[in-house]
């Protein structure tokens, strides 16, 4: 179960325009180096987790799978995401056990 915390911090980061979201554009902005930390939604296809941890890996991207697309979305406003990019590490150090990130300076 996701706190409500999270959603709040995931809903933030949307506002502040720090979260990326759909695959697409995900791909593209992990290609650019852009995401510091990306969310997929459990119940997103295998083929699309496999594809973006794989993508992840290679790059040294940390990789949260979360709940449901349902909720996730929810949190943003948006209806149908499953894949979610942060890209301001300053977002993940601003509390980092309710993003899961690591704080690595």
């Amino acid at each position: 179960m996701i706190n409500n915390k999270f959603l709040s911090l995931l809903g933030f980061a949307h506002k502040s325009r720090n979260l990326v979201t759909g695959e697409d554009t995900c791909r593209m902005n992990i290609k650019k180096d852009a995401i510091k930390l990306l969310f997929i939604a459990g119940d997103a296809s295998d083929n699309t987790k496999d594809r973006f941890l794989h993508l992840c890996k290679s790059r040294n991207i940390p990789v949260r799978i979360i709940e449901d697309r349902d909720t996730l979305s929810s949190a943003i406003g948006k209806v149908n995401r499953t894949v979610f990019g942060v890209t301001d590490q300053k977002i993940c150090r601003g509390d980092a056990q309710s993003f899961g990130c690591v704080d690595d300076t």
